[in-house]
């Protein structure tokens, strides 16, 4: 299926918020600048968005005091030349998000929200759930709830259980007409609303957002048992390409 020629005639720019501590990870160091497969976390996700040709900007959150590394180590050294800047991140990821939003210009007419580490997002799924989002002006990809859910009350003791039928887990990228985007910031910071994700900003103003179905492997990097799994991960694509 061939990408419409009007998306050609609009820019689209992706935010990738990369500002975490790492702290779950046990290290100092930002989990998106540790290595697997002797390359930086946060230079495997930023190469989905610089290979894809749907893809104009890159806004890059950290840190602030990693944004002279991230400049040098990262973007220069890997010559990711789509990463138009370097943002500073706030305390919360909706605040980073919000820095990033802050970058964007009149061009912009749709943009790609991810996380940073999440390496794995497969350039169809980026480019398909941008295609939705130009249907409807919102999309976000997610994957099947495959365990059995309860809910429970304070005491742990289960309530019921909940059909998972139409349960979906959330992952990024989620794709956002600018305007629609932006206006739901505005609001939740009006609102003082702090949401889990973006979607959950638009959801509140009653705008539809579309789901995509992701895939198991766009995992996000948070513990040492997701730097293993990232491994694995790796392995089995490389075995697939031989």
């Amino acid at each position: 299926m061939g990408i419409p020629g009007f998306l050609f005639l609009m820019k689209i720019a992706a935010i990738i918020a990369a500002g975490g501590s790492g702290l779950r990870m046990g290290y100092s160091t930002p989990k998106t600048y540790l290595t697997f497969d002797s390359v930086p976390i946060i230079v495997h996700t930023l190469r989905i968005f610089q290979d894809s040709s749907l893809i104009d900007d890159i806004y890059l959150v950290v840190r602030e005091k990693d944004r002279e590394y991230a400049k040098n180590e990262i973007v220069e050294k890997y010559v990711l030349t789509k990463v138009g800047k370097i943002v500073a991140g706030g305390k919360e990821r909706q605040d980073s998000v919000y820095q990033g939003l802050t970058c964007l210009t009149h061009e912009h007419e749709f943009v790609v929200i991810h996380d940073g580490a999440r390496p794995f997002l497969e350039k169809e799924l980026l480019e398909k759930t941008i295609r939705i989002a130009m249907k409807g002006g919102a999309a976000i990809t997610g994957v099947p709830v495959k365990d059995t859910v309860k809910s429970i009350n304070k005491l742990r003791m289960i309530k019921k259980t909940i059909d998972r039928q139409n349960l979906f887990l959330i992952q990024t990228p989620q794709v956002f007409k600018k305007d629609v985007i932006v206006k739901a910031y505005i609001a939740a910071y009006r609102d003082q609303y702090h949401g889990t994700d973006d979607s959950s900003l638009v959801e509140r103003l009653g705008i539809p957002v579309r789901m995509v179905e992701g895939s198991y492997e766009n995992i996000k990097i948070t513990t040492p048992d997701d730097l293993m799994l990232a491994e694995l991960i790796v392995q089995k694509r490389k075995s697939h390409t031989k």
